[in-house]
């Protein structure tokens, strides 16, 4: 086996709604223990996004000046273009049973720990961004103060991320059908109480920036699963349908991202920081305003319960020799903290920060994946994927590490943030190319550098048993 020690493999899920907790951590799922269908993928992925995180992103674009269609264009696009890459990468889950950041080493080998490292520190930002609005709605919905509210919903997010796989599916199923309810009463108050903001302030090269800047932030909220996504499709039999796979995730994150983004756009005049004051003042108080609220702290438990359990799997990934339970309770604890930060003060400027800077390293990561797949993929000639074989040939770390680092660099100038504008996003009026910077140069640098080293190097299967965050 390529992974034996007792931190990295552990009891799994054996079928729909087996809730005992999941200690299997980054070893490849055997073809024994797989179970579920494809279109579990769709709730795992509408569910979670049913946040107010997407409806406060989604008033961006009124900020910037943008009239509503065109608003609504932008973040309907840029949600589309995150959520392509990231409903494929979902696909090899069923293929390889192994988690995103896992399957990672076969490209970076034992530089996986740069990756890991990122996407486990995201995902603590990730905690932060979403858990403030639920720790706000609960705070609010009891008379607590904000710290007890968000206390509560990290510490429920914890326990599910680590009971694990088989307790998120679940739970993605039944807050589907729940949060879908909130919403929609949502949606009907603003569309019989609110008026639409048709017109924007934004003209000429202002009003490009604005709307290249709009569909980057929707396109960073989508892109962000990129690294989690075959993390909730390992355990699909190997026989399960790609092509409904990719349709099923894709529909889930588009339809989710899509309608909160519109809510918020609609909304904008009254989603500033205090969502959830918004939403109670919205909603009438009463039975509704409660629901409203309770409805808001449960999607961030929802979705902060994703980011934990990826969030072990990181880690574990990057090298560190932890079982996956306590590795998502870990990741909950550091959120709360990082959570009170952006409550401390200017929560929007905060938010805004956080959200674009968390996820510029994606797109990077993404395009040397994809190209070290393809290449993978072509040697085999059609044969169908061998994961413990392709786990024993990882690659060089450099030819990665490189590519990596450099994309980055190369996407610092197209970067339009609050604390930092690129010059080349100040020549153009705001707008922010640096994902799609970010990721054309991921592949230009990474494609030849990997063509110039031997593919399948000698390494034995048991260098990776001895670091299985660190082979190569």
């Amino acid at each position: 086996m390529i992974i034996e020690e007792s931190a990295f493999r552990g009891r799994m899920p054996a079928r729909p709604g087996d809730l005992a907790v999941e200690r299997h951590g980054i070893g490849p799922v055997p073809e024994s223990n797989r179970y579920g269908k494809a279109a579990r993928l769709f709730t795992v992925w509408f569910a979670p996004n049913l946040t107010m995180t997407g409806v406060f992103s989604g008033t961006v674009g009124v900020s910037l000046g943008l009239d509503f269609l065109t608003a609504l264009t932008a973040m309907v696009l840029g949600t589309f273009v995150g959520a392509v890459p990231a409903a494929y990468l979902g696909t090899w889950g069923s293929q390889t049973g192994t988690g995103q950041l896992p399957l990672s080493r076969l490209a970076f080998g034992r530089g996986v720990a740069l990756p890991g490292i990122m996407q486990w520190l995201s995902s603590v930002a990730w905690d932060a961004l979403i858990g403030l609005f639920g720790g706000e709605a609960l705070a609010q919905l009891l008379g607590w103060p904000f710290w007890l509210g968000a206390l509560v919903v990290l510490l429920l997010q914890g326990v599910v991320g680590v009971f694990g796989y088989e307790a998120l599916h679940q739970l993605q199923t039944v807050m589907t059908f729940v949060l879908g309810a909130a919403f929609v009463v949502l949606s009907v108050r603003l569309l019989s109480g609110v008026p639409l903001p048709v017109s924007g302030s934004a003209h000429g090269a202002d009003r490009f920036g604005a709307f290249v800047l709009t569909s980057t932030v929707a396109l960073s909220l989508a892109l962000s699963w990129a690294p989690y996504a075959s993390d909730f499709s390992r355990y699909l039999p190997r026989t399960t349908s790609r092509p409904r796979m990719f349709w099923y995730s894709l529909l889930g994150m588009v339809l989710s991202f899509a309608w909160v983004q519109a809510l918020g756009l609609w909304g904008a005049g009254l989603f500033t920081d205090q969502t959830a004051a918004g939403v109670h003042g919205l909603l009438g108080g009463g039975f509704l305003g409660a629901f409203g609220l309770l409805a808001i702290a449960a999607a961030a438990v929802c979705s902060n319960a994703m980011n934990d359990y990826s969030g072990s799997l990181a880690l574990q990934t990057a090298g560190i020799r932890v079982p996956r339970p306590l590795a998502a309770a870990a990741a909950a604890v550091l959120g709360f903290l990082l959570v009170l930060w952006m409550h401390a003060a200017d929560t929007a400027l905060r938010f805004q920060n956080l959200l674009l800077f968390v996820g510029y390293w994606t797109p990077g990561f993404v395009g040397i994946v994809l190209v070290d797949a393809w290449l993978r993929a072509k040697a085999r000639r059609g044969a169908p994927i061998d994961i413990e074989a392709e786990f024993g040939r990882p690659q060089p770390w450099w030819p990665a590490c490189v590519a990596f680092v450099v994309a980055f660099a190369a996407a610092v100038p197209f970067m339009d943030t609050t604390l930092f504008v690129g010059p080349i996003a100040a020549a153009l009026h705001g707008a922010d190319f640096a994902y799609y910077i970010a990721f054309l140069v991921s592949v230009a640098v990474y494609a030849p550098l990997r063509l110039l080293v031997r593919a399948g190097r000698p390494e034995t299967p048991e260098s990776v048993v001895a670091a299985p965050g660190t082979s190569g």
